[in-house]
């Protein structure tokens, strides 16, 4: 894929005959503050800049700067510590002078080209180059010199100028959308917050009276008839993310049920993690079973919908009546004893379907922002030799 104004062959280069490569100077956590001079450390790569260019920069420190490095535009920066060799490949370019640049921070030097044009090569096409240079098994390393002779193409600097904008463009459109999520997700939790703290008028009752809290169990993963079968079972892990599941990871057979002390439990139970994730929960949408990390709740005299938007609410909560030496965990007659204000039939319904429309948007807006981040890997792969 190219743009049909350019022509011609790319250059090949080892990356040392076009930059030169260096490293930043510590900066700790504990050292950064509210004002001072722009710094970014090496871990902010995997947590705070999600695209490859740094607009801008989220953290600040006040310590004396003689002995620090600072950025000149258009640099391009790189782990040099991670936690998987895939990861690693997370690089940045940085379009200004002087922020100063932390430890385990790799900073590449480019001569004439453009920087973003780099990181966003490194990202994609050069990303399995870089993953097979970086050594270590628990805390991975990637090291100035392993760069240095990494493979890497080009063409003429307005054919890499033109990239780089086009690829910014759709990292700016992927922002936009994070922000449309962000605002919905909001949205819904002030509105639950609001809806559910005005409650007078509403019938007080605990949970137990109003839905049947149903542990989960494993059958033994060493008895190879026991798994494998029709029937969905759940762990902590596959819940939250989404409002409704369907199906799981693993599931399990009618003998691994019936020698086992997971239940069976009807369509639009709702999936309550008691463990590890505690508070987060989903409603599965068929038949389905649990592992012992859950206590889900099957409304009897509460519509499911409400129910679980008022869960939802409940999380913090949750997490602070957890107990445990070996981990965490929320007994079943905690989630019994819970409060919970019921109103009308009616009422229930109508909070559940204003809650369920701004679900929905947000299942529209993420599906759209998969669809952008679709789109700019294989623009990485297609766009690059």
């Amino acid at each position: 894929m190219r743009f049909p104004e350019f022509a011609g062959e790319w250059e090949e280069v080892r990356l040392k005959d076009i930059c030169t490569i260096s490293k930043g100077a510590g900066i700790s956590k504990d050292q950064l503050s509210i004002d001072g001079t722009p710094c970014i450390l090496y871990g902010e790569l995997y947590t705070k800049y999600k695209s490859e260019v740094v607009r801008d920069v989220f953290s600040r420190t006040n310590i004396c700067d003689s002995n620090l490095v600072r950025s000149k535009a258009n640099d391009v920066i790189i782990p040099s510590s991670g936690e998987s060799a895939v990861d690693i490949a997370t690089a940045r370019c940085i379009p200004y002078d002087g922020v100063l640049l932390g430890g385990d921070l790799n900073i590449i030097r480019l001569s004439e080209q453009n920087g973003i044009f780099f990181s966003y090569q490194l990202n994609g096409a050069r990303k399995r180059e870089i993953a097979k240079v970086a050594q270590g098994v628990s805390v991975v390393h990637l090291y100035g010199e392993n760069l240095k002779n990494l493979t890497v193409f080009y063409p003429l600097k307005a054919e890499q100028d033109k990239i780089a904008r086009f690829l910014s463009l759709i990292d700016e459109r992927i922002a936009t959308q994070n922000k449309i999520i962000a605002h919905l997700e909001s949205l819904i939790k002030g509105l639950s917050q609001i809806i559910f703290e005005n409650n007078a008028g509403w019938e007080e009752s605990t949970i137990s009276e109003v839905a049947s809290v149903v542990s989960g169990g494993t059958p033994d993963t060493s008895i190879p008839s026991f798994w494998g079968g029709d029937i969905n079972w759940f762990t902590p892990s596959e819940i939250g993310r989404a409002k409704y599941v369907n199906s799981s990871n693993r599931t399990i057979t009618e003998k691994g049920l019936k020698n086992s002390s997971a239940k069976l439990l009807p369509p639009n139970s709702l999936l309550l993690s008691t463990r590890a994730t505690i508070g987060e929960c989903s409603i599965c949408q068929s038949t389905c079973t649990t592992n012992q990390g859950f206590q889900s709740l099957v409304a009897t005299h509460v519509d499911y919908e409400f129910l679980f938007y008022f869960m939802r609410t409940k999380k913090s909560e949750l997490i602070k009546k957890a107990s445990g030496s070996t981990f965490s965990e929320i007994s079943a007659n905690e989630v019994k004893r819970l409060k919970i204000f019921i109103p009308t039939i009616n009422t229930q319904k109508q909070i559940a379907n204003l809650l369920k429309s701004v679900d929905e948007k947000i299942t529209i807006e993420t599906k759209v922002l998969s669809a952008y981040n679709l789109q700019k890997q294989t623009l990485l792969q297609r766009l690059f030799i």
